[in-house]
Protein backbone atom coordinates (compact mmCIF):
# COMPACT_ATOMS: atom_id res chain seq x y z
CA UNK A 1 0.00 0.00 0.00
CA UNK A 2 1.38 3.32 -0.95
CA UNK A 3 1.70 6.04 2.22
CA UNK A 4 -0.41 8.79 1.81
CA UNK A 5 0.44 12.23 2.19
CA UNK A 6 -0.28 15.40 0.15
CA UNK A 7 0.76 15.43 -3.24
CA UNK A 8 3.12 18.19 -5.23
CA UNK A 9 5.87 17.16 -8.36
CA UNK A 10 8.95 17.91 -7.38
CA UNK A 11 9.98 21.49 -9.05
CA UNK A 12 13.44 20.12 -10.28
CA UNK A 13 12.05 16.58 -12.14
CA UNK A 14 14.08 15.13 -14.44
CA UNK A 15 13.26 13.28 -17.81
CA UNK A 16 12.10 10.68 -18.34
CA UNK A 17 10.52 10.40 -15.03
CA UNK A 18 11.24 6.77 -15.57
CA UNK A 19 14.00 5.61 -18.16
CA UNK A 20 12.74 2.30 -18.46
CA UNK A 21 9.98 1.09 -20.87
CA UNK A 22 6.60 2.43 -19.48
CA UNK A 23 4.68 3.07 -22.96
CA UNK A 24 1.09 4.79 -23.52
CA UNK A 25 0.82 5.93 -19.69
CA UNK A 26 -2.91 7.16 -18.63
CA UNK A 27 -3.00 9.17 -15.41
CA UNK A 28 -5.63 9.93 -12.88
CA UNK A 29 -5.38 11.35 -9.24
CA UNK A 30 -7.68 9.91 -6.66
CA UNK A 31 -7.53 11.81 -3.86
CA UNK A 32 -3.62 12.38 -2.25
CA UNK A 33 -2.78 9.60 -4.91
CA UNK A 34 -1.76 8.91 -8.49
CA UNK A 35 -2.59 5.70 -10.40
CA UNK A 36 -0.89 4.82 -13.67
CA UNK A 37 -1.48 2.21 -16.40
CA UNK A 38 0.64 1.38 -18.98
CA UNK A 39 0.91 -1.11 -22.17
CA UNK A 40 2.63 -4.51 -21.84
CA UNK A 41 1.64 -6.07 -24.71
CA UNK A 42 2.20 -10.13 -24.62
CA UNK A 43 3.55 -9.95 -20.77
CA UNK A 44 1.57 -11.31 -18.22
CA UNK A 45 0.02 -10.63 -15.51
CA UNK A 46 -0.55 -7.71 -18.22
CA UNK A 47 -1.54 -4.29 -17.32
CA UNK A 48 0.40 -2.58 -14.49
CA UNK A 49 -1.34 -0.89 -11.91
CA UNK A 50 1.62 1.87 -10.70
CA UNK A 51 1.11 4.48 -8.02
CA UNK A 52 2.69 7.60 -7.24
CA UNK A 53 2.08 10.14 -4.43
CA UNK A 54 4.80 12.91 -6.05
CA UNK A 55 3.81 11.58 -10.35
CA UNK A 56 7.71 11.04 -10.48
CA UNK A 57 8.48 8.20 -8.05
CA UNK A 58 6.02 4.97 -9.17
CA UNK A 59 5.61 1.43 -8.20
CA UNK A 60 3.91 -1.60 -9.09
CA UNK A 61 0.90 -2.24 -6.84
CA UNK A 62 -1.23 -4.50 -9.05
CA UNK A 63 -1.89 -5.85 -12.47
CA UNK A 64 -5.43 -5.74 -14.28
CA UNK A 65 -5.60 -9.42 -15.35
CA UNK A 66 -3.65 -12.68 -15.07
CA UNK A 67 -3.91 -13.64 -18.96
CA UNK A 68 -6.29 -12.23 -21.42
CA UNK A 69 -7.05 -15.18 -23.71
CA UNK A 70 -5.50 -19.22 -24.00
CA UNK A 71 -5.36 -19.75 -26.84
CA UNK A 72 -2.16 -20.97 -29.44
CA UNK A 73 -0.65 -17.49 -29.79
CA UNK A 74 -0.99 -17.06 -26.26
CA UNK A 75 1.13 -20.13 -25.36
CA UNK A 76 3.24 -19.91 -28.28
CA UNK A 77 1.65 -23.10 -29.72
CA UNK A 78 2.70 -24.51 -33.10
CA UNK A 79 4.64 -21.47 -33.73
CA UNK A 80 1.96 -19.31 -33.10
CA UNK A 81 2.71 -15.71 -30.84
CA UNK A 82 1.39 -12.51 -30.02
CA UNK A 83 4.36 -10.36 -30.21
CA UNK A 84 3.74 -6.83 -30.56
CA UNK A 85 0.11 -7.74 -30.17
CA UNK A 86 -1.66 -8.57 -26.74
CA UNK A 87 -3.07 -5.26 -25.07
CA UNK A 88 -2.51 -2.10 -26.18
CA UNK A 89 -2.73 1.32 -24.97
CA UNK A 90 -5.13 1.44 -22.03
CA UNK A 91 -7.54 4.05 -20.75
CA UNK A 92 -7.75 4.23 -16.65
CA UNK A 93 -10.61 6.51 -15.07
CA UNK A 94 -12.41 6.93 -11.81
CA UNK A 95 -16.39 7.08 -11.15
CA UNK A 96 -18.38 7.54 -8.71
CA UNK A 97 -16.05 5.05 -6.20
CA UNK A 98 -15.45 2.67 -9.00
CA UNK A 99 -12.05 2.29 -11.33
CA UNK A 100 -12.55 1.39 -14.86
CA UNK A 101 -10.21 0.21 -17.65
CA UNK A 102 -10.62 -0.45 -20.76
CA UNK A 103 -7.85 -2.20 -23.30
CA UNK A 104 -7.82 -3.95 -26.79
CA UNK A 105 -6.15 -6.44 -28.26
CA UNK A 106 -5.13 -7.34 -31.52
CA UNK A 107 -4.58 -10.57 -30.89
CA UNK A 108 -7.89 -11.33 -29.25
CA UNK A 109 -10.07 -9.39 -32.06
CA UNK A 110 -11.85 -7.66 -29.06
CA UNK A 111 -11.65 -4.61 -26.09
CA UNK A 112 -12.85 -5.23 -22.83
CA UNK A 113 -13.46 -3.13 -19.72
CA UNK A 114 -12.23 -3.81 -16.49
CA UNK A 115 -13.69 -2.88 -12.90
CA UNK A 116 -12.76 -2.65 -9.67
CA UNK A 117 -13.81 -1.29 -6.04
CA UNK A 118 -10.24 -1.40 -4.87
CA UNK A 119 -7.61 -0.76 -7.35
CA UNK A 120 -4.95 -2.30 -4.92
CA UNK A 121 -6.27 -5.60 -5.22
CA UNK A 122 -6.29 -7.90 -7.99
CA UNK A 123 -9.98 -8.20 -8.03
CA UNK A 124 -11.32 -7.07 -11.74
CA UNK A 125 -14.45 -7.78 -13.22
CA UNK A 126 -14.09 -8.18 -16.94
CA UNK A 127 -16.71 -7.24 -19.95
CA UNK A 128 -15.94 -7.89 -23.60
CA UNK A 129 -16.72 -5.57 -26.39
CA UNK A 130 -16.66 -7.11 -29.86
CA UNK A 131 -13.72 -5.67 -32.06
CA UNK A 132 -10.65 -3.35 -31.46
CA UNK A 133 -11.66 0.01 -30.50
CA UNK A 134 -7.89 1.10 -31.02
CA UNK A 135 -6.34 3.56 -28.80
CA UNK A 136 -9.53 4.53 -26.69
CA UNK A 137 -10.23 6.46 -23.78
CA UNK A 138 -12.85 6.31 -21.34
CA UNK A 139 -15.23 9.54 -20.13
CA UNK A 140 -17.82 9.32 -17.17
CA UNK A 141 -20.03 12.67 -18.11
CA UNK A 142 -22.18 13.15 -15.42
CA UNK A 143 -24.70 10.03 -16.04
CA UNK A 144 -23.41 8.94 -19.53
CA UNK A 145 -20.20 7.51 -20.82
CA UNK A 146 -18.62 7.92 -23.70
CA UNK A 147 -15.20 6.37 -25.55
CA UNK A 148 -13.22 8.04 -28.46
CA UNK A 149 -11.27 5.96 -30.77
CA UNK A 150 -9.66 5.54 -34.08
CA UNK A 151 -6.92 7.34 -36.07
CA UNK A 152 -6.93 10.18 -38.64
CA UNK A 153 -10.66 10.00 -37.93
CA UNK A 154 -11.28 10.32 -34.34
CA UNK A 155 -15.00 8.50 -33.48
CA UNK A 156 -17.15 8.06 -30.59
CA UNK A 157 -19.61 5.73 -29.64
CA UNK A 158 -21.32 5.85 -26.29
CA UNK A 159 -21.77 2.94 -23.50
CA UNK A 160 -24.08 1.56 -21.09
CA UNK A 161 -24.12 3.71 -17.50
CA UNK A 162 -22.34 0.68 -16.44
CA UNK A 163 -19.57 0.85 -19.00
CA UNK A 164 -19.79 -2.98 -19.88
CA UNK A 165 -21.58 -2.43 -23.32
CA UNK A 166 -22.08 -0.05 -26.17
CA UNK A 167 -25.66 1.52 -25.50
CA UNK A 168 -27.87 0.99 -27.82
CA UNK A 169 -29.52 3.82 -30.09
CA UNK A 170 -26.30 5.67 -27.96
CA UNK A 171 -24.22 8.34 -29.56
CA UNK A 172 -22.06 6.90 -32.73
CA UNK A 173 -20.11 9.27 -35.14
CA UNK A 174 -17.16 10.60 -36.48
CA UNK A 175 -16.01 13.40 -33.46
CA UNK A 176 -12.81 14.86 -35.40
CA UNK A 177 -12.94 14.35 -39.21
CA UNK A 178 -9.08 14.01 -40.88
CA UNK A 179 -7.52 15.34 -37.21
CA UNK A 180 -4.04 14.94 -38.93
CA UNK A 181 -4.65 18.09 -41.04
CA UNK A 182 -3.29 20.48 -38.17
CA UNK A 183 0.03 19.44 -39.71
CA UNK A 184 -1.02 19.21 -43.19
CA UNK A 185 -1.97 16.20 -45.57
CA UNK A 186 1.04 13.86 -45.47
CA UNK A 187 2.17 11.98 -42.31
CA UNK A 188 3.94 9.06 -41.41
CA UNK A 189 1.20 8.26 -38.69
CA UNK A 190 -2.55 9.57 -38.95
CA UNK A 191 -3.56 11.49 -35.14
CA UNK A 192 -3.97 8.70 -32.68
CA UNK A 193 -3.94 7.82 -29.79
CA UNK A 194 -6.92 9.47 -27.49
CA UNK A 195 -7.04 11.07 -24.25
CA UNK A 196 -10.75 12.16 -23.56
CA UNK A 197 -10.95 14.20 -20.68
CA UNK A 198 -13.72 17.10 -19.57
CA UNK A 199 -12.08 19.77 -17.74
CA UNK A 200 -13.50 23.04 -16.63
CA UNK A 201 -16.88 22.27 -18.52
CA UNK A 202 -14.66 21.93 -21.97
CA UNK A 203 -14.34 18.54 -23.58
CA UNK A 204 -10.65 17.96 -24.81
CA UNK A 205 -9.20 15.12 -26.69
CA UNK A 206 -5.54 14.92 -26.80
CA UNK A 207 -4.07 12.97 -29.70
CA UNK A 208 -0.37 12.12 -30.86
CA UNK A 209 0.66 12.07 -34.80
CA UNK A 210 3.93 11.75 -36.94
CA UNK A 211 4.14 14.22 -39.67
CA UNK A 212 6.93 13.47 -42.65
CA UNK A 213 8.51 16.27 -41.46
CA UNK A 214 9.46 16.64 -37.70
CA UNK A 215 9.04 14.21 -34.70
CA UNK A 216 6.58 13.07 -33.03
CA UNK A 217 3.98 15.62 -31.77
CA UNK A 218 0.95 15.63 -29.24
CA UNK A 219 -2.61 17.69 -30.71
CA UNK A 220 -4.97 19.46 -28.70
CA UNK A 221 -8.97 19.43 -29.74
CA UNK A 222 -11.21 21.32 -27.43
CA UNK A 223 -15.67 21.71 -27.95
CA UNK A 224 -17.94 23.28 -25.34
CA UNK A 225 -20.17 20.01 -26.11
CA UNK A 226 -19.48 16.77 -26.14
CA UNK A 227 -20.56 15.99 -30.01
CA UNK A 228 -19.57 19.63 -31.02
CA UNK A 229 -17.22 20.89 -33.37
CA UNK A 230 -13.57 20.43 -31.93
CA UNK A 231 -10.78 22.93 -32.64
CA UNK A 232 -7.68 21.82 -32.55
CA UNK A 233 -4.20 23.20 -31.97
CA UNK A 234 -0.40 21.80 -31.59
CA UNK A 235 -0.04 20.99 -27.96
CA UNK A 236 3.94 19.84 -27.95
CA UNK A 237 6.44 19.39 -30.49
CA UNK A 238 9.53 18.92 -28.72
CA UNK A 239 11.92 15.58 -28.88
CA UNK A 240 9.52 13.77 -29.82
CA UNK A 241 7.33 13.72 -26.34
CA UNK A 242 4.22 13.33 -26.85
CA UNK A 243 0.82 10.42 -26.12
CA UNK A 244 -0.88 11.19 -22.78
CA UNK A 245 -3.44 13.35 -21.01
CA UNK A 246 -3.44 15.72 -18.05
CA UNK A 247 -3.27 15.42 -14.61
CA UNK A 248 -4.50 18.31 -11.70
CA UNK A 249 -2.19 17.97 -8.59
CA UNK A 250 -4.10 18.81 -5.02
CA UNK A 251 -2.49 22.27 -5.15
CA UNK A 252 -3.84 23.10 -8.84
CA UNK A 253 -0.44 22.45 -10.64
CA UNK A 254 -1.19 20.88 -13.58
CA UNK A 255 1.06 18.16 -15.64
CA UNK A 256 1.17 16.31 -18.79
CA UNK A 257 2.18 12.64 -18.58
CA UNK A 258 3.59 11.91 -22.02
CA UNK A 259 6.46 9.36 -23.30
CA UNK A 260 9.34 9.60 -25.75
CA UNK A 261 10.99 6.93 -27.91
CA UNK A 262 14.29 5.88 -26.38
CA UNK A 263 15.74 3.38 -28.65
CA UNK A 264 16.37 0.05 -27.53
CA UNK A 265 15.38 0.67 -23.51
CA UNK A 266 11.95 1.40 -25.04
CA UNK A 267 8.77 4.32 -24.55
CA UNK A 268 9.99 6.35 -21.27
CA UNK A 269 7.35 8.32 -19.53
CA UNK A 270 7.97 12.39 -19.43
CA UNK A 271 6.27 15.06 -17.46
CA UNK A 272 5.60 18.30 -19.01
CA UNK A 273 4.56 21.48 -16.77
CA UNK A 274 1.19 22.78 -18.39
CA UNK A 275 -0.36 26.18 -17.40
CA UNK A 276 -4.01 27.74 -18.79
CA UNK A 277 -4.19 30.46 -21.38
CA UNK A 278 -7.49 31.46 -22.73
CA UNK A 279 -9.03 28.02 -21.91
CA UNK A 280 -6.19 25.84 -23.53
CA UNK A 281 -3.68 23.82 -21.50
CA UNK A 282 0.10 25.53 -22.77
CA UNK A 283 2.68 22.48 -22.83
CA UNK A 284 5.67 24.41 -21.60
CA UNK A 285 8.85 23.59 -23.73
CA UNK A 286 10.91 25.35 -21.39
CA UNK A 287 10.50 23.10 -18.40
CA UNK A 288 10.96 19.72 -20.48
CA UNK A 289 13.66 18.99 -18.50
CA UNK A 290 16.11 16.86 -20.23
CA UNK A 291 18.31 14.35 -18.48
CA UNK A 292 21.64 14.88 -19.47
CA UNK A 293 22.88 11.62 -20.77
CA UNK A 294 26.23 11.50 -18.73
CA UNK A 295 23.62 12.59 -15.97
CA UNK A 296 24.20 9.82 -12.87
CA UNK A 297 21.44 10.82 -11.14
CA UNK A 298 19.05 7.66 -11.92
CA UNK A 299 18.97 5.38 -9.51
CA UNK A 300 16.77 2.21 -9.91
CA UNK A 301 12.96 2.35 -10.71
CA UNK A 302 11.29 1.07 -8.44
CA UNK A 303 9.70 -0.88 -11.41
CA UNK A 304 12.28 -3.38 -10.76
CA UNK A 305 13.60 -5.28 -8.36
CA UNK A 306 16.36 -7.64 -7.21
CA UNK A 307 14.92 -10.95 -5.92
CA UNK A 308 16.17 -13.81 -3.72
CA UNK A 309 13.15 -15.91 -4.76
CA UNK A 310 12.34 -16.09 -0.69
CA UNK A 311 8.74 -16.33 -0.15
CA UNK A 312 9.52 -15.84 3.80
CA UNK A 313 9.78 -12.22 2.46
CA UNK A 314 7.33 -11.65 0.18
CA UNK A 315 4.65 -10.39 3.31
CA UNK A 316 4.41 -6.61 1.77
CA UNK A 317 5.19 -7.75 -1.45
CA UNK A 318 2.13 -10.51 -1.91
CA UNK A 319 -0.59 -10.54 -5.03
CA UNK A 320 -3.18 -12.91 -5.48
CA UNK A 321 -4.02 -15.21 -8.36
CA UNK A 322 -0.54 -16.58 -10.05
CA UNK A 323 1.52 -14.13 -8.87
CA UNK A 324 1.27 -14.62 -5.38
CA UNK A 325 4.95 -15.70 -4.27
CA UNK A 326 6.64 -13.86 -7.40
CA UNK A 327 7.41 -10.01 -7.00
CA UNK A 328 5.21 -7.14 -8.86
CA UNK A 329 8.11 -6.41 -11.12
CA UNK A 330 7.72 -9.74 -12.93
CA UNK A 331 6.21 -10.56 -16.34
CA UNK A 332 6.07 -13.68 -17.75
CA UNK A 333 6.52 -13.83 -21.39
CA UNK A 334 3.54 -14.65 -22.86
CA UNK A 335 1.08 -17.17 -20.89
CA UNK A 336 3.32 -19.22 -18.24
CA UNK A 337 2.17 -22.99 -17.75
CA UNK A 338 1.86 -22.49 -13.95
CA UNK A 339 2.77 -26.67 -13.64
CA UNK A 340 6.29 -25.92 -14.33
CA UNK A 341 7.77 -23.37 -12.04
CA UNK A 342 7.81 -23.16 -8.30
CA UNK A 343 9.54 -21.15 -5.55
CA UNK A 344 8.50 -24.29 -3.28
CA UNK A 345 10.27 -27.55 -4.44
CA UNK A 346 13.49 -26.25 -3.38
CA UNK A 347 12.65 -22.83 -0.73
CA UNK A 348 14.29 -19.60 -2.12
CA UNK A 349 15.25 -20.46 -5.39
CA UNK A 350 13.08 -20.25 -8.81
CA UNK A 351 12.69 -23.67 -10.42
CA UNK A 352 11.88 -23.67 -13.75
CA UNK A 353 11.18 -27.02 -15.70
CA UNK A 354 11.10 -28.18 -18.90
CA UNK A 355 7.32 -28.87 -19.88
CA UNK A 356 7.79 -29.21 -23.39
CA UNK A 357 10.25 -29.11 -26.43
CA UNK A 358 10.59 -25.52 -27.85
CA UNK A 359 12.83 -24.11 -30.76
CA UNK A 360 14.24 -21.39 -29.76
CA UNK A 361 14.30 -18.60 -26.86
CA UNK A 362 11.24 -16.53 -28.59
CA UNK A 363 9.16 -19.42 -28.32
CA UNK A 364 10.13 -20.77 -24.56
CA UNK A 365 6.98 -21.30 -22.39
CA UNK A 366 7.72 -19.89 -18.40
CA UNK A 367 10.37 -17.07 -19.21
CA UNK A 368 10.28 -14.61 -16.65
CA UNK A 369 11.36 -11.18 -17.06
CA UNK A 370 12.10 -7.52 -16.20
CA UNK A 371 12.23 -4.52 -17.56
CA UNK A 372 16.05 -3.14 -18.66
CA UNK A 373 16.61 0.78 -17.49
CA UNK A 374 18.90 3.55 -18.29
CA UNK A 375 21.17 5.06 -18.22
CA UNK A 376 23.25 1.13 -17.61
CA UNK A 377 22.15 -1.12 -15.51
CA UNK A 378 23.61 -4.62 -15.18
CA UNK A 379 21.39 -8.13 -14.21
CA UNK A 380 23.09 -10.90 -12.91
CA UNK A 381 22.05 -14.45 -11.83
CA UNK A 382 23.34 -17.73 -10.03
CA UNK A 383 21.91 -21.01 -11.57
CA UNK A 384 22.36 -24.35 -10.51
CA UNK A 385 22.15 -26.91 -13.34
CA UNK A 386 22.92 -30.67 -12.35
CA UNK A 387 19.09 -31.15 -13.81
CA UNK A 388 19.66 -30.74 -16.97
CA UNK A 389 18.89 -32.69 -20.02
CA UNK A 390 20.33 -33.20 -22.79
CA UNK A 391 19.22 -30.83 -25.62
CA UNK A 392 18.40 -28.12 -22.79
CA UNK A 393 19.70 -24.71 -22.95
CA UNK A 394 19.06 -21.91 -19.82
CA UNK A 395 20.65 -19.02 -18.99
CA UNK A 396 19.83 -14.82 -18.84
CA UNK A 397 18.56 -13.21 -21.97
CA UNK A 398 18.33 -9.62 -23.72
CA UNK A 399 14.99 -10.05 -24.87
CA UNK A 400 13.67 -8.53 -27.82
CA UNK A 401 13.13 -9.54 -31.73
CA UNK A 402 16.28 -9.01 -31.99
CA UNK A 403 17.76 -10.92 -28.56
CA UNK A 404 21.06 -12.52 -27.05
CA UNK A 405 21.94 -14.31 -24.08
CA UNK A 406 24.31 -16.21 -21.83
CA UNK A 407 23.93 -19.88 -20.60
CA UNK A 408 24.06 -23.28 -20.37
CA UNK A 409 23.65 -25.86 -23.22
CA UNK A 410 23.81 -29.76 -22.45
CA UNK A 411 25.20 -31.31 -26.03
CA UNK A 412 25.60 -34.69 -25.55
CA UNK A 413 25.76 -35.07 -21.69
CA UNK A 414 28.08 -32.74 -21.96
CA UNK A 415 27.58 -29.18 -20.88
CA UNK A 416 28.75 -25.54 -22.46
CA UNK A 417 29.09 -22.40 -21.53
CA UNK A 418 27.47 -20.10 -24.59
CA UNK A 419 26.74 -16.70 -25.87
CA UNK A 420 24.00 -16.65 -28.25
CA UNK A 421 22.66 -14.15 -30.61
CA UNK A 422 19.29 -14.48 -32.82
CA UNK A 423 15.83 -13.52 -33.77
CA UNK A 424 12.89 -14.42 -35.60
CA UNK A 425 14.45 -16.08 -38.03
CA UNK A 426 17.74 -17.37 -37.22
CA UNK A 427 20.38 -18.18 -34.20
CA UNK A 428 24.01 -18.25 -34.23
CA UNK A 429 26.17 -19.67 -31.16
CA UNK A 430 28.93 -16.65 -30.85
CA UNK A 431 30.96 -19.01 -28.39
CA UNK A 432 31.07 -21.71 -26.52
CA UNK A 433 33.76 -23.09 -23.62
CA UNK A 434 33.11 -26.55 -22.06
CA UNK A 435 31.52 -26.09 -18.30
CA UNK A 436 32.46 -28.81 -15.53
CA UNK A 437 30.58 -27.45 -12.29
CA UNK A 438 26.70 -27.47 -11.47
CA UNK A 439 26.88 -23.90 -10.08
CA UNK A 440 27.68 -20.81 -12.43
CA UNK A 441 27.46 -17.10 -12.54
CA UNK A 442 26.01 -15.09 -15.50
CA UNK A 443 25.76 -11.41 -15.90
CA UNK A 444 24.60 -8.95 -18.52
CA UNK A 445 25.20 -5.53 -18.81
CA UNK A 446 23.27 -2.86 -20.86
CA UNK A 447 24.69 0.46 -22.27
CA UNK A 448 21.41 2.83 -23.53
CA UNK A 449 23.68 6.44 -23.02
CA UNK A 450 23.44 8.60 -26.14
CA UNK A 451 21.71 5.86 -27.66
CA UNK A 452 23.90 3.31 -27.84
CA UNK A 453 21.84 0.36 -27.39
CA UNK A 454 24.47 -2.64 -26.67
CA UNK A 455 24.54 -5.34 -24.20
CA UNK A 456 27.65 -7.32 -23.19
CA UNK A 457 27.53 -11.16 -21.52
CA UNK A 458 30.00 -12.40 -18.87
CA UNK A 459 30.19 -15.37 -17.00
CA UNK A 460 31.78 -16.23 -13.60
CA UNK A 461 32.86 -19.78 -11.56
CA UNK A 462 33.10 -18.07 -8.61
CA UNK A 463 31.39 -15.19 -8.53
CA UNK A 464 34.66 -13.06 -7.83
CA UNK A 465 36.52 -13.12 -11.69
CA UNK A 466 34.30 -12.57 -14.49
CA UNK A 467 34.72 -13.34 -17.95
CA UNK A 468 33.58 -11.73 -21.09
CA UNK A 469 31.73 -14.13 -23.47
CA UNK A 470 31.06 -14.12 -27.14
CA UNK A 471 30.35 -10.42 -28.23
CA UNK A 472 28.60 -7.33 -27.85
CA UNK A 473 24.82 -7.41 -28.81
CA UNK A 474 23.47 -4.02 -30.63
CA UNK A 475 19.50 -3.95 -29.16
CA UNK A 476 17.32 -3.11 -31.64
CA UNK A 477 13.76 -1.72 -31.00
CA UNK A 478 11.63 -2.75 -33.62
CA UNK A 479 8.17 -2.55 -34.98
CA UNK A 480 5.96 -3.90 -35.15
CA UNK A 481 7.34 -7.12 -33.89
CA UNK A 482 7.81 -7.22 -30.17
CA UNK A 483 6.93 -3.28 -29.83
CA UNK A 484 8.99 -2.97 -26.59
CA UNK A 485 12.14 -2.09 -24.53
CA UNK A 486 14.44 -4.88 -23.87
CA UNK A 487 13.92 -7.08 -20.86
CA UNK A 488 16.37 -9.08 -18.35
CA UNK A 489 14.93 -12.93 -19.21
CA UNK A 490 15.48 -15.96 -17.10
CA UNK A 491 14.75 -18.70 -18.87
CA UNK A 492 14.95 -22.34 -19.67
CA UNK A 493 14.06 -24.71 -22.46
CA UNK A 494 14.52 -28.01 -24.29
CA UNK A 495 15.05 -29.42 -27.76
CA UNK A 496 15.47 -32.98 -27.16
CA UNK A 497 13.37 -34.46 -23.86
CA UNK A 498 11.05 -32.49 -21.46
CA UNK A 499 11.27 -33.10 -17.83
CA UNK A 500 15.26 -31.10 -17.24
CA UNK A 501 14.71 -28.26 -14.68
CA UNK A 502 17.40 -25.18 -13.27
CA UNK A 503 16.89 -23.77 -10.17
CA UNK A 504 18.00 -19.76 -9.60
CA UNK A 505 19.15 -19.04 -6.40
CA UNK A 506 18.51 -15.16 -7.33
CA UNK A 507 18.47 -12.13 -9.85
CA UNK A 508 20.37 -9.17 -8.90
CA UNK A 509 20.00 -5.86 -10.49
CA UNK A 510 22.44 -2.51 -10.48
CA UNK A 511 22.54 0.62 -11.67
CA UNK A 512 26.03 0.00 -12.95
CA UNK A 513 28.73 -2.44 -12.78
CA UNK A 514 32.86 -2.89 -13.53
CA UNK A 515 34.22 -5.66 -14.48
CA UNK A 516 36.65 -7.18 -11.56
Amino acid sequence: MVEKRSVNAPPNFQNPIIWADVPDPDVIRVKDVYYMSSTTMHMNPGVPIMTSTDLVNWEIVTYVYDILEDGEQQTLTNKQDEYGKGSWASSLRYHDGVFYLAVASFSAGKTYIFKTNNIEQHQWEKSTLEGVYHDMSLLFDEDRVYMTYGSGDIRIIELTADATAIKEDGLSKVLIPNSSQILGDNCILPAEGSHFQKINGMYFVFLIMIPQEGGRTQLMFRSDRVDGKYEGRIALSDAGIAQGGLVETINGSWYALLFQDRGAVGRSPCLVDVTWEDGWPIHHRSKVVYACEQNNNYGIPNIVASDHFDIATRSNNIDHINQDVLKRTWQWNHNPDHRFWNLTDRPSYLRLINGRMSESLLYARNTLTQRTFGPSCTGQVAVEIDNMKDGDIAGLAALQEHYGFVGIKVCDQAKYLVMVRGNASEENEIESTPLTQGRIYLRMDCQFENMEDQASFYYSLDQEQWHAIGDVLQMKYTLPKHFMGYRFALFNYATKQAGGYVDFDYFSVNKSFKVR
